[in-house]
């Protein structure tokens, strides 16, 4: 069994789609270049995504072939470009990753994720025990919720009176660490600080520092509490009775169960001393080396960075290694999901595919690659030496600096400016370029 029958769906799907795309996006006119790729991010690849956890977890060579295929269309219609245009070099310029590696990462997040199977062990060493898991329903009865006394997001940085207890939480190189101080009067009576792995996230660190001074003040016989944190989102997670977050339930339930305790925002790195010493706290954990370490679940964002990575690692290998695209690779060696943000003209001119004599002679469109004037009518010779197109003209490089002259044009805006309307006097005064054949 194999999946030629889905592959077949999945391409009269995507041919549909292409059209609706062809409608809404002309070469000139309709929607612009980065809402087209917009569509395509957001509609069009979802729709083709169906069910690739079972299908697209390990894509066979033809598989990728066949979805390779698929994308083509839609680059070429969101670009604008020539057909004969390499498929590799618009997928960089457009900051589209092959079709087949990104439904492979959508795979993969769904098998951590939802289904919980581990990969396979050339990919990670993951266990899917490790990764923290969603949260749902409300935490207490939906009667239930926090005294509007209880939740401050204005700066609580003039409370100078009562117990008054600061969080924080920092990353740094090494580790991550979390810390609160308590403050009773003017003096700091208690200090409390872990490590956490380099995997955890920032926020890990201030929710959790968050409950251990939610904890700490329970046992405290005070009646007049104030817990200061410099993250809002914590305070708003710790808050909402339908958090998605293990560690902001149990702080609303001791939140709601301990009404005098009090959590307010504090500005960060404003000049509290007390803040900047749950800050030095969390820093001296974070780079400690063997300081006591508290261990918590993966993040989601971990776990999407770390298969992000995975996956333009294997695009860029597949772009260093390629034979198509070696213009653009020559321009843009470094593969990106942020799109170059280039027209359609400059697109057409650095990848050379334009009705310019090389181009059509190569394709046997032409009996020759010479411009009228002299010179092989190449994108180059146009813009630097063409006696016809002078007021296009830009500095013209050496053959071995060829490469350089095309990255320092593509990083520069006023010769770009140049490009933009030179493949429009090329097309409309296309007779004066064309060789007398006789």
């Amino acid at each position: 069994m194999n999946w030629n029958t889905h592959l077949k769906a999945q391409s009269t799907r995507a041919t549909q789609l292409y059209q609706n795309l062809l409608k809404i996006a002309g070469k000139s006119w309709g929607v612009p270049l980065n809402h087209r790729r917009t569509l395509y991010k957001t509609v069009i690849e979802r729709v083709l995504e169906h069910g690739a956890v079972a299908w697209c977890l390990e894509p066979t060579v033809r598989i990728a072939r066949k979805l390779s295929t698929i994308q083509r269309t839609f680059l070429l219609a969101i670009s604008g470009a020539y057909r004969t245009t390499s498929t590799a070099a618009l997928q960089v310029i457009l900051g589209i990753s092959p079709l087949h590696l990104q439904l492979q990462i959508e795979a993969r997040g769904t098998a951590l994720f939802r289904l919980r199977l581990p990969l396979s062990t050339n990919v990670s060493d993951i266990n899917p025990s490790e990764i923290e898991e969603k949260a749902t329903g409300w935490s207490a009865h939906p009667s239930e919720h926090l005294s509007p006394t209880q939740i401050s997001l204005d700066d609580g940085g003039n409370i100078n009176t009562g117990l008054r207890i600061y969080t924080d939480g920092s990353k740094t190189e090494k580790r991550v660490g979390a810390a609160f101080c308590v403050l009773t009067d003017v003096n700091i009576t208690h200090r409390w600080s872990t490590r956490l792995s380099l995997r955890n996230t920032v926020f890990q660190a201030e929710i959790l520092s968050l409950l251990k001074a939610v904890e700490h003040a329970v046992t405290l016989p005070t009646q007049h509490l104030t817990i200061l944190v410099d993250n809002q989102a914590s305070i708003n997670s710790a808050a909402n009775p339908k958090s998605h977050n293990s560690i902001a339930r149990k702080i609303f339930k001791l939140l709601h169960s301990h009404p005098h305790i009090r959590v307010s925002w504090i500005k960060a790195h404003a000049g509290y001393i007390e803040n900047e010493e749950a800050d030095r706290l969390a820093k001296e954990a974070a780079e400690t080396e063997n300081f006591p370490e508290t261990p918590l679940e993966l993040p989601k964002p971990f776990i999407n960075t770390f298969l992000r990575q995975k996956m333009l690692a294997t695009w860029q290998m597949a772009w260093d290694d390629g034979d198509t695209g070696r213009l653009i690779h020559n321009i843009i060696p470094k593969v990106s999901l942020q799109p170059i943000n280039w027209i359609r003209n400059e697109i057409l001119f650095f990848t050379g595919h334009w009705p310019f004599p090389s181009f059509l002679q190569r394709f046997n469109l032409a009996e020759t690659s010479f411009c009228s004037p002299g010179g092989i009518g190449t994108p180059i010779h146009y813009a630097t030496v063409c006696l016809l197109t002078t007021s296009y003209h830009m500095a013209p490089p050496s053959q071995q600096h060829q490469p350089v002259w095309f990255r320092s044009v593509a990083n520069n805006s006023t010769s770009r400016r140049k490009i933009h309307n030179l493949p429009h006097f090329l097309q409309r005064e296309t007779s004066l370029f064309r060789p007398d054949p006789n």
